[in-house]
């Protein structure tokens, strides 16, 4: 484990260097204690990077590495933890740590959406990314943005408001707050409404170079981007050229053509990107069937055979003898089941002889 935080520690090499000596010595413990000799066999391996991860890495303490994450309350997944998320593995170049504050569980990583536009976005285009979100509400979605000034802090503020979790990807370690307005935005997220994700080590700094970096994680989180306002040269356009790389469904939320900040927005259009004019056009295009929280707590609260029947009136009224088909149960324990779904009341008798959701 802590071989890969002594990893992340050095500042001078990425991501990529160190999931390509992993994937060579097939173990990060013989990766960080490889020789010159030992890296001279990884074919095209930059030399000039080997030798100053190899200067860098005999100046590190293991041990105190690690307490430095541990004693900031920073909690942190290598690339082999099982709580890794699946989708993040899956881009070109995927983040050999995850420090993150903030409660994994509470987050739906089978639903993330990443919202992502300009800083400097317009009164319209706030307004109806709210507007958007907030047909979002109480469902298990969870939005994904970059914790940045203006679209990013309209998506999680609406995320918050509208009882969704939200997944703030920051470019910096966890020693900085940038933007420093967020900071509130920051304890709000980490506390009790999502997780908040870096690669980077705690001491790093939010240099330039490490947005467009952090921009892979946004869209690897998520099934879809959504860009709501995107000039021809801003990190949203990159973020969205990095969702149709990894293979995920990019769509976008039109504007005032006469603005500057939706350039972009019609150029993606123009290649293919969905539009989004209402929040079905997003369930639509990643194909989406939403539960609300309410839902979600009902089927928590069933046992696998009441799960069953519940799941076979999902469409539409059945008769006795379609669910006693469906579910496959005996007509003794169906009717038994029957009568507690209908005193919990989670089903009604309708018809005289056909059961359906309330």
């Amino acid at each position: 484990m802590n071989y890969w935080i002594a990893f992340s520690s050095i500042e001078q090499i990425d991501s990529m260097f160190i999931q390509r000596l992993y994937n060579y010595f097939g173990s990060i413990e013989k990766a960080f204690n490889a020789n010159r000799a030992d890296l001279g066999q990884i074919d095209g391996l930059n030399v000039k990077q080997a030798e100053k991860f190899l200067r860098l890495r005999d100046k590190i303490n293991l041990d105190k590495t690690l307490s430095e994450v541990k004693n900031r309350g920073i909690k942190y997944l290598t690339f082999e933890d099982e709580n890794y998320p699946a989708l993040l593995k899956q881009i070109a170049n995927p983040p050999a740590v995850l420090y993150y504050k903030g409660n994994l569980a509470d987050c739906n990583f089978d639903k993330t959406l990443a919202i992502v536009g300009s800083r400097r976005a317009s009164q319209n285009a706030r307004k109806e990314l709210a507007k958007l979100i907030s047909g979002l509400r109480n469902t298990d979605i969870t939005i994904v943005s970059g914790l940045a000034s203006g679209i990013d802090t309209v998506a999680h503020e609406s995320a918050l408001e509208n009882n969704l979790k939200t997944i703030g990807v920051i470019a910096s370690g966890f020693d900085f707050t940038y933007p420093a307005a967020n900071k509130q935005l920051y304890e709000r997220i980490a506390n009790s409404n999502g997780v908040i994700f870096t690669e980077y080590f705690p001491t790093f700094e939010p240099f330039k170079f490490r947005f467009p970096e952090r921009n892979r994680i946004v869209s690897g989180l998520s099934y879809g981007t959504l860009v709501a306002e995107a000039s021809l040269r801003s990190g949203a356009l990159i973020t969205a050229n990095l969702t149709l790389e990894q293979g995920r469904e990019l769509m976008c939320m039109p504007g005032t053509i006469s603005n500057p900040n939706t350039e972009g927005i019609y150029k993606l259009l123009k290649n293919g990107a969905a539009i989004v004019t209402e929040t079905a056009d997003i369930l639509n295009t990643l194909r989406w069937e939403v539960q609300t929280m309410q839902q979600q707590l009902t089927f928590s609260n069933l046992d696998r055979d009441e799960a069953k029947i519940y799941n076979a009136l999902e469409i539409e009224p059945k008769g006795f003898d379609e669910l006693l088909a469906q579910t496959g149960m005996s007509t003794e324990n169906l009717l038994t089941h029957l009568t507690m779904l209908e005193l919990k009341g989670i089903i009604e008798k309708v018809d005289a002889d056909r059961y359906k959701r309330i």
